[in-house]
C-alpha cells in the first residue's frame, strides 16, 4: 500500500520531531495518512524517522502496534523528512505543531505556518499544554483554523486529546479536528472555552498541591503519597471517570450526594491552602531525596522505558475491553 498508493492519501504535516512530534508522526500514520515531518535543527527530522522505525518495530514485536496496517515498514514508509517549513505544510490537511512551549517561538512559527497554509478547510493545531491559540493566533490570516490539540505524554499509549479552540475558531474546525483525533483512534474532549491549564491540569494540580502539603505537613512519606494514587485512584480512575465512579460507588449520583454531601463539603474546607511549589523549598529537597533513592537521576530513562511498557500493556488492555463491549 505505502509503496504505490502513498502519494494519494491525504496529507498531514507535523512541525517539531522531537518526542511529542514523533508520536503524533506514529499516530497518523497508523491511521493510513501520508505525514510530512519538519524540523529547524539540521538533521533532526532524519534522526527522528531512524528513532520511529525503531519504535514501530519493537511495537510490533509486542503486539502493540496501532492501526489496520500492522506491518511496522509500511507505516514508517508513511512518513517522510520534510525538507522545509513550507514544504510541510503545503498541501496538508491537518497540521500540528509540536515546538517548544516558548510564547514568542510559537508567535514566530505560526506567523510561518500562516503564511504557506494554502486552503481554509486545514486544521492548524498546536500540541501546546498551557498556552491558549489565542495567544499566537490573533493576527492571523487564518486564525479561525488554529486550536489547541494537546496530547497527554505518551501520546501513543494515553489517549486523550485536549481541544481547545479560541473564540474565533471555527466550529467546523472544531468539529473536524475532533473528528480526525477519533479516526486515529485517540480520545478528545473539546473544551467551550479557553481557560488556564485546559481541563487536564486543572484537576491534575490540585491533586499534586494536596500530595505536596500531606509531605510538608509530615502526614505521609513521599512513597505512601505515591502509593496512595497509584494503588488508590489510579486503579479506580483507569477505566472510570470520577462522577461514573460515585455513581457506582452508591444507589446513583443522587445517593451519593445525599450520603457523602456533607462529608466532602466538611473535609474539603481542611485542605491546605495551594503551595507554591519551588525547586528552592524544603519539601522539594525531600522529595528529590526520598524518590532519588528508588530512581536514580541515571536511571530516568529505563524507568521512562518502564512506564511506556506499563501503559501499554494497559492500552492493550482497556482496547480490549471496548472490542467486547
Amino acid at each position: 500500500m505505502a509503496t504505490f498508493s502513498a502519494a494519494f492519501l491525504p496529507k498531514v504535516g507535523i512541525v517539531g520531531a522531537g518526542l511529542i512530534g514523533r508520536s503524533w508522526a506514529m499516530l497518523f500514520a497508523a491511521a493510513g495518512y501520508r505525514v510530512s515531518l519538519y524540523d529547524s535543527l539540521e538533521g533532526a527530522a532524519e534522526k527522528a524517522l531512524e528513532l520511529i522505525l525503531k519504535q514501530l518495530t519493537s511495537l510490533k514485536e509486542q503486539d502493540l502496534l496501532r492501526g489496520k496496517c500492522q506491518h511496522a515498514e509500511e507505516q514508517h514508509a508513511l512518513i517522510s523528512a520534510a525538507h522545509s517549513l513550507e514544504d510541510c505544510v503545503t498541501n496538508s490537511v491537518y497540521v500540528q505543531e509540536c515546538v517548544p512551549e516558548d510564547l514568542e517561538l510559537k508567535r514566530t512559527v505560526w506567523r510561518l505556518i500562516d503564511y504557506f497554509v494554502d486552503d481554509e478547510s486545514v486544521v492548524l493545531a498546536s500540541s501546546t499544554s498551557c498556552i491558549p491559540s489565542s495567544k499566537f493566533s490573533e493576527d492571523l490570516k487564518h486564525r479561525a483554523q488554529v486550536l489547541v490539540a494537546h496530547p497527554i505524554n505518551p501520546p501513543y499509549f494515553v489517549p486523550l486529546v485536549e481541544i481547545v479552540p479560541a473564540s474565533w475558531t471555527s466550529p467546523a474546525i472544531v468539529e473536524k479536528a475532533r473528528k480526525m483525533q477519533t479516526e486515529l483512534g485517540q480520545s478528545p474532549v473539546t473544551l467551550k472555552k479557553e481557560v488556564a491549564g485546559f481541563a487536564l491540569n486543572r484537576l491534575q494540580y490540585p491533586v499534586l498541591n494536596e500530595c505536596w502539603n500531606m509531605v510538608e505537613q509530615g502526614l505521609l512519606s513521599v512513597e505512601d503519597v505515591d502509593r496512595v494514587v497509584k494503588d488508590g485512584l489510579g486503579p479506580r480512575y483507569a477505566f472510570m471517570g470520577p462522577f461514573e465512579t460515585i455513581h457506582l460507588n452508591a444507589e446513583g449520583i443522587r445517593n451519593y450526594c445525599e450520603r457523602y454531601g456533607e462529608t466532602i463539603w466538611d473535609v474539603s474546607q481542611t485542605l491546605g491552602f495551594v503551595p507554591k511549589i519551588s525547586a528552592s523549598s524544603s519539601v522539594c529537597d525531600k522529595l528529590e531525596e526520598d524518590i532519588q533513592r528508588k530512581i536514580p537521576i541515571d536511571s530516568l530513562a529505563e524507568r521512562r522505558q518502564w512506564r511506556d511498557e506499563k501503559l501499554a500493556s494497559l492500552a492493550k488492555l482497556r482496547r480490549s475491553d471496548k472490542e467486547s463491549l
